[in-house]
């Protein structure tokens, strides 16, 4: 239980949890161990544990479970049946610009690594400035804009909102981290600094690998296989 454990309490900062059934006795059943040699959890890798002991032990389950919001890496990702878009199309991120590379490392407070597995970007965008000017998200576009790969201030709370179908997210890793992979389409919408849903920014998005490193979150989206995604995001330069 050490290493399980250890990942449930990384698990505890992003994911929000229903309140969990009393389960209590058939954990203790199934553990073989009394609950009292369990150091202390968070709320919600208490509950994350609950449903461990009674679904397959993998991180896709533990994802599949849980019926409200997964937040990760400044992403959150909520289930729904079929998610629509919006009629019209999808607006531009707030204060959304192209610059060049220099210009915008000048822009971020972080430094902007490129994929090695790319090459150098075909465009360079940044958006959602502070009133100093200083953008909260940089993006590098490849093959028309068709990939993209997005840098954005992890430290500032949620930057997108994505809806997707059952199964939803797939746990893997990225340089020995968690990540999250969703496979296949999916509605994407902007999480402003208010912690509004830009509704008008929702467009249809493409297979996505999110990851974060010390204080910055990325997400490298296109037509990618799962493979060829954590391939680029561990070229990052």
């Amino acid at each position: 239980m050490g290493d399980l454990e250890r990942e449930l309490r990384d698990l505890s900062a992003w994911l929000d949890t229903p309140e969990p059934p009393d389960v209590r006795a058939p954990v203790r059943v199934r553990l073989h161990r009394p609950v009292r040699r369990w150091r202390p959890l968070a709320a919600a890798a208490l509950a994350a544990l609950l449903l461990v002991a009674v679904l397959p032990p993998t991180r896709a389950a533990v994802a599949d479970a849980v019926t409200g919001l997964l937040r990760f890496a400044g992403v959150s990702i909520a289930t729904s049946p079929a998610p629509t878009l919006p009629s019209g199309g999808a607006a531009p991120l707030p204060g959304q610009r192209a610059a060049g590379l220099d210009e915008a490392q000048r822009a971020v407070r972080f430094p902007i690594r490129l994929p090695a597995k790319l090459g150098p970007p075909e465009r360079v965008l940044v958006a959602d400035p502070d009133p100093a000017g200083t953008c909260r998200v940089a993006t590098l576009l490849y093959d028309g804009g068709a990939l993209r790969v997005d840098a954005f201030d992890g430290r500032l709370n949620l930057s997108f909102h994505k809806e997707v179908t059952p199964p939803g997210a797939e746990w893997v890793q990225v340089n020995g981290d968690f990540a999250v992979w969703v496979d296949g389409p999916h509605v994407l919408s902007y999480v402003d600094r208010a912690g509004n849903v830009r509704q008008e920014s929702a467009r249809l998005a493409a297979s996505t690998l999110i990851w974060q490193d010390a204080d910055v979150s990325y997400r490298i989206e296109g037509a990618l296989t799962r493979a060829e995604a954590i391939e680029i995001a561990h070229s990052l330069r």
